[in-house]
């Protein structure tokens, strides 16, 4: 009875030393460097974000967040290496909604589990794709794209950089009853300069990216994503205005190893929501057409649940096989 006694005195004090452990240890983090994993190539709506938020984040702790692009197979690798990383706060990621919830429905195999190896921290924004076409282009709206796509059958092409504007292409295609043929590349600069030059004819891009093209003159938008149209770009008509019901949309988020201490989860949570609150972050967000949201990890979840199976049941529908 007594050697019963001590082990539950025993364990209380190591739970509560435990918990005072990793108290402390979220209220000195950071206290090193942390890395910010983006995976995709510099340049593109990700790696923009993530400088941004890192810069941030510098300016708050007093410990430098390094940007770590690790742009390859569709963002794969560098998911892959965020869910192998340490799970101890000092390994961020930049995660887009493709990879958290199209990825499992258009991929056989995945070096990653979405559901069983992140932890979600925050979404920092939300907003409608923009698709652009060459300025070269005949089309000059949704309807004239569509009519030039069915009198060339397989004649135009668009720009794929991963499985997010993949998918909202062949999902267009699909509402549109039209056949275009998928370029892939590697990054969103890449792709934005084969679309200028008329090498491919139609890209669906973030506005992060696509925004400040479009204004500069050196790419046409002929649609928006969402179902109502952007104050970026007000004079551009939602897709949905010529293929009633088509929506798509955008989103990225900040997500940790899973097995992070739940205070260090919570400290991260309560940063990075103060700074998307910032009106110079919104501002900057806003202007690109994107919305600033910084949600709790409890809503980013319900948000990854919820598209999880909407995209899965999208991919059914419009008959992508995964690969």
């Amino acid at each position: 009875m007594k050697r019963s006694t001590c082990l539950l005195v025993a364990s209380i004090f190591s739970c509560n030393a435990s918990t005072v452990a990793a108290a402390a240890a979220a209220s000195d983090y950071p206290t090193r460097p942390v890395r910010f994993i983006v995976p995709f190539v510099p340049g593109g709506p990700s790696d923009t974000l993530s400088r941004l938020l890192g810069q941030k984040l510098t300016e708050s702790w007093g410990q430098t967040v390094v940007v770590d692009n690790r742009g390859s197979a569709g963002g794969i690798v560098g998911f892959e290496l965020g869910a192998k990383a340490a799970p101890d706060g000092y390994t961020l990621l930049l995660a887009n909604g493709a990879g958290i919830t199209i990825n499992p429905s258009v991929y056989l195999k995945l070096p990653y589990d979405p559901a069983k190896d992140f932890l979600p921290i925050t979404q920092i924004t939300s907003g409608a794709y923009f698709m652009v076409v060459p300025i070269s282009l005949p089309a000059k709206s949704v309807k004239e794209y569509i009519a030039l796509a069915k009198a060339k059958p397989g004649g135009l092409n668009f720009a794929a950089t991963g499985t997010n504007n993949l998918l909202a292409s062949e999902q267009f295609n699909h509402m549109a009853g039209i056949k275009t043929v998928a370029v892939n590349y590697k990054g969103t600069g890449q792709a934005v300069g084969a679309v200028m030059s008329g090498e491919v004819h139609s890209f669906i891009i973030s506005p992060l990216i696509g925004v400040p093209q479009v204004k500069g003159g050196k790419l046409r938008a002929i649609g928006v994503t969402g179902l109502k149209r952007s104050p970026a770009l007000p004079d551009v008509p939602t897709i949905a205005e010529t293929l009633p019901g088509f929506e798509n949309i955008t989103w990225h988020s900040v997500v940790v190893p899973a097995k992070t201490p739940k205070s260090i989860v919570a400290k991260l949570s309560k940063e990075l929501m103060r700074i998307i609150k910032q009106p110079d972050v919104q501002e900057r967000f806003n202007s690109v057409g994107l919305d600033a949201i910084g949600s709790t990890p409890e809503e980013l979840a319900a948000l990854i649940k919820k598209e999880t199976v909407m995209y899965a049941n999208l991919v059914k529908q419009i008959g992508l096989k995964p690969q």
